[in-house]
This record gives structure tokens, C-alpha cells and sequence, in this order.
């Protein structure tokens, strides 16, 4: 099996520019910059810049890449994107890697490089799913029509978000090869190359022009750019040059709460069934051919239901509990119905926001002795 990098590629200037280290599912990445105040004002009024190291990157090619991973992601595959030799642009695509009892090995997104002829996928995969999903790559995957080489060493990716993102990203990783207005009006996943993209190679030419794709991973507007390592480093160190403040995991988490994206690992694991995490109509194409799992989906789709829901809560002005805090039935009966997965402090929100888990059809639950309504609880 592929060994999981440990370290973010861009860790010592992260580092030097006075990033404090955390340890995520194995890997060692930037928390904060000292500031974090700052940092939440900056994604969402101005400019800050996240390093992506809680991602894995993984490039898929052969003979018949698409076909072959058609059978073990659940969403439409990207099409055929657009080039002139000069710039390329396209549209990613979001699905989830499922065992044949409908659970969870990963969820990922999928971009489509190379023209009619030539084709190959790049996937942006969380680090806590790598290891399961290589693993099911490895017994589903012929390796003579679809190969699969993790590239989460010689490419990075970061984040731009807040106001002034776009205009950054048109200048310092497009050369103004797209008009802002494009990226503007461009849906989730779009993604533009001022260059060619290619999975070919087993250097730092593997990724050839940055590629520059929308995320609403967080609420402000924000793009995630893949490129080789020294080519992001370099971009990194010129967005800071040009006044986007660096930000960690710990504000990207935040504004990823705000926007009520759940992560896996943290708010899905290898047991949880997608209509749980109400990810089914972005994840899900239920047009598409067969897929792992897909029995177990469509069964939940037309004759029934789960029994658990994943929810934003809203706790108020209080002492921020611990992620995993039982959530207990409001009618006196002291039943558990739910956990906590995710808890920030938000300044959106002017107090203590979490993602958890609520069974179906509970509208209140006790935490402590605290009632919190639940929205959306049928």
C-alpha cells in the first residue's frame, strides 16, 4: 500500500511565516498563524490563503480510467473538458466510494484532464479516507485500464478565500488568461488552466499549468488551486506578497461548519451511509450505470429511510463541549439520541456552532442541561 505523507509539502515556509503545528490523521499541517481572529476576518472580508494538507491527491490514468472508476464512484463523471492548447477549463464532479452495504470508505472529487483521446482524473481525496480508499482501489481497480499513483507528495494544494480571492487567483495562478467575471459566475468544481493539465510523468511535470477550481467547502468565495509543490509554494509566497493573510485548519474548519459541509473523517467515517450525511444529491447521479453500493442507496431512496441525520446546531453564547458530547432526548426520558462531531466557536453565528448526529424526527435534545432546537429534526 502507498505510504501516507506525514508532512505538508509547504510546511517549513508555512513555518517560518509562524505557523503553529497540529497533527491531523497523520499528518502534520498549520493550525494557526498566531492570529486566528484575524484570519476569520480576513477569509471573510478581504483575503486569506489555507494551506489544503488535510487532502490527498491522487492521479488515475490508462486505458480506460472513466469506465473503470464509473463502478466505484456514486456521481456523474466529469465530461470531456475544453482546451486550446493555451487554457483548459472544465467541471469536477463530488461522489462517495461505498462498500456493498452502502457505508462510507471515502468521499472525493474528481477532475478530468486530457482531451477526447487522451484521458486522465485527478482526485482530491481527504487524508483520513486515503488508506481505505487505496486499498479499494487496489481490489477494484485492474490496474492495466485504470492506474492509480498518489501524487500528495510532488503537487500541493491551497485555498483562496474571501472577497478579494478571485481577482488573486485571475492575476498570480491564471496570468489573466480568464476574465474574474468567468470564475465568478462559475459553479462548484469549475475548475481553469491557464496551460495544459496532464496526469503523464512521475515529476513535478505530472501537473502542468496550475489548475484552479471553485470550492463551497466554506461560505465566502474560495478557490482550491493543485499544481506542482514548488510551483504552490512559489504562488503561495506571492499571494502573501501581495496581502492574502495565511490561515490554518482551525478557521478553515470554522468557516466549513458555517457552511454546513461535513468532512470525512470528523463528520462521516467508514460507517456512515450517505442519506445520514444528507450528502445524496450532491454526491449521488441516480441516472448513471451501476455503482458499489448503489442497491443499498436506491432502497433507502424509494422504500425507506435512515434512521439518524447529520445537523448543524446552533448552541449559543456557551462553553464550547467536546466534539463526541451525547445529545440526549428533551422529553425526560434521558435517552441518547445523537453526538456532537464538529464544534467551533463562530463569529458568524456570535457563539458555539457543531455538526452532529440526531435521530429522525427528534426537533429538541438536551445538551447537559441545555435544550437545543434542531433544525430540520423530521
Amino acid at each position: 500500500m502507498t505510504e501516507v505523507n506525514t508532512d505538508s509539502p509547504l510546511l517549513p515556509e508555512l513555518i517560518k511565516a509562524g505557523g503553529v503545528v497540529t497533527e491531523y490523521h497523520g499528518r502534520n499541517l498549520v493550525r494557526h498563524f498566531g492570529d486566528p481572529s484575524g484570519e476569520y476576518a480576513a477569509a471573510t472580508q478581504a483575503c486569506a490563503v489555507f494551506d489544503r494538507s488535510h487532502r490527498a491527491r491522487l492521479m488515475v490514468s490508462g486505458r480506460a480510467p472513466g469506465q473503470m472508476l464509473s463502478g466505484v464512484l456514486t456521481g456523474r463523471m466529469p465530461d470531456v473538458p475544453s482546451s486550446n492548447g493555451e487554457v483548459a477549463s472544465g467541471v469536477g464532479t463530488y461522489h462517495a466510494v461505498l462498500t456493498a452495504k452502502g457505508r462510507m470508505i471515502s468521499d472525493l472529487w474528481a477532475y478530468r484532464l486530457g482531451d477526447g483521446e487522451t484521458e486522465s482524473y485527478l482526485l482530491d481525496v481527504p487524508v483520513a479516507g486515503l488508506a481505505g480508499l487505496l486499498a479499494h482501489f487496489g481490489r477494484f481497480l485492474p490496474p492495466r485500464f485504470a492506474a492509480v499513483r498518489d501524487v500528495s507528495e510532488e503537487t500541493a494544494s491551497i485555498s483562496v478565500v474571501g472577497a478579494g480571492a478571485v481577482a488573486l487567483v485571475t492575476r498570480l495562478a491564471l496570468g489573466l488568461r480568464f476574465e474574474a467575471g468567468t470564475l465568478e459566475a462559475a459553479r462548484e468544481g469549475s475548475w481553469f488552466c491557464a496551460g495544459t493539465p496532464s496526469a503523464e510523468g512521475e515529476d513535478e511535470s505530472a501537473v502542468i499549468g496550475l489548475i484552479v477550481a471553485r470550492t463551497q467547502e466554506v461560505w465566502p468565495d474560495a478557490w482550491t488551486v493543485y499544481g506542482p509543490t514548488g510551483v504552490v509554494r512559489s504562488l503561495w509566497t506571492a499571494l502573501v506578497a501581495a496581502g492574502a493573510k495565511p490561515a490554518g485548519l482551525g478557521v478553515w474548519s470554522t468557516l466549513r461548519v458555517e457552511a454546513g459541509r461535513p468532512v470525512f473523517g470528523t463528520d462521516m467515517d467508514e460507517q456512515t451511509l450517505p442519506p445520514e450525511a444528507g450528502i445524496v444529491d450532491r454526491a449521488v447521479d441516480h441516472t448513471k450505470g451501476c455503482y458499489t453500493g448503489q442497491e443499498v442507496i436506491v432502497r433507502i431512496r424509494d422504500r425507506g429511510h435512515v434512521n439518524r441525520h447529520l445537523r448543524v446546531l446552533d448552541l449559543g453564547d456557551v462553553a464550547a463541549p467536546a466534539s463526541g458530547a451525547e445529545l440526549r432526548a428533551a422529553d425526560g426520558s434521558g435517552k441518547v439520541v445523537g453526538r456532537l462531531t464538529t464544534v467551533v466557536q463562530s463569529p458568524r453565528a456570535k457563539g458555539v456552532l457543531a455538526m452532529g448526529y440526531v435521530r429522525r424526527g427528534v426537533e429538541e435534545v438536551l445538551l447537559g442541561d441545555q435544550t437545543v432546537a434542531v433544525p430540520g429534526g423530521d
